[in-house]
């Protein structure tokens, strides 16, 4: 029987790329906020699961409906994303195993499938490190000279997207965020702080739909992604971990 992982969900930001009235992960996508798309798919995926919400303390936004989870509860949001991810590790200290394996998601990715968390959830049952959904890189990278201008083309092999889910043991993340922010290193994902231990991250190949909601267009986007998942229902079926 699989372990029920614990799920952090940072979601306090402001989303102010995306020059809206609100917050991103409240805006309207087919009819329902992007929170509640994205907390529907991860029950699907783990419906026993333990929820840690990181919501900004002044969110005037939120409604308690759109948690589908039993137990679940809700964390002060921190000005960056590693400080929400923070806040939520010290509320379950006293309850979180060493070993518990914790699955951090963005709020804004409400497209990952049900196929890929439960791929991930299984890779990650025995890694002894960790690990993420990603993606190879499939365009030609280039990089700028600063002055808006190429100064080179870098070879794509190897180079892969970090996407979320990203999985890791709680005394290890733990560990890794305290080091990553004691040494003053920027911390954009949980790999990266595990990554800066000298510790290697399991990559593990997620479908290239699994986009992340940062601009205005990327909602039209996620709305066509949301309908052609709901062509093909096997991508996105429920399944019980604990089964």
């Amino acid at each position: 029987m699989s372990e029920v992982p614990w799920l952090v969900v940072p979601a306090a930001g402001r989303g102010r790329r995306m020059g809206a009235d609100r917050p991103k992960q409240y805006l309207e996508l087919q009819g329902r906020p992007v929170l509640a798309h994205t907390l529907a798919r991860l029950y699907q995926a783990f419906p026993a699961a333990r929820l840690c919400l990181c919501l900004d303390v002044d969110d005037r936004h939120f409604d308690p409906a759109w948690v589908p989870f039993a137990d679940w509860r809700r964390v002060p949001g921190g000005a960056e994303r590693v400080d929400s991810v923070t806040n939520a590790l010290e509320a379950i200290a006293g309850t979180a195993g060493e070993r518990d394996l914790v699955l951090v998601h963005d709020v804004a990715r409400p497209c990952v499938t049900v196929d890929d968390l439960v791929r991930l959830h299984a890779a990650l049952a025995d890694d002894p490190v960790g690990g993420l959904l990603a993606a190879p890189a499939a365009d030609t990278m280039k990089r700028d000279d600063g002055a808006g201008r190429v100064s080179a083309t870098e070879p794509r092999e190897g180079l892969w997207h970090a996407l979320t889910p990203q999985g890791f043991r709680y005394g290890l993340l733990c560990r890794a965020l305290r080091e990553a922010r004691a040494r003053g290193l920027a911390v954009t994902d949980e790999a990266s702080a595990v990554e800066a231990l000298g510790q290697a991250p399991r990559l593990v190949a997620g479908r290239r739909d699994n986009l992340k909601i940062t601009h205005p267009e990327d909602l039209g986007l996620a709305a066509l992604v949301l309908a052609a998942q709901a062509a093909s229902p096997s991508h996105h079926r429920g399944v019980d971990p604990s089964g």
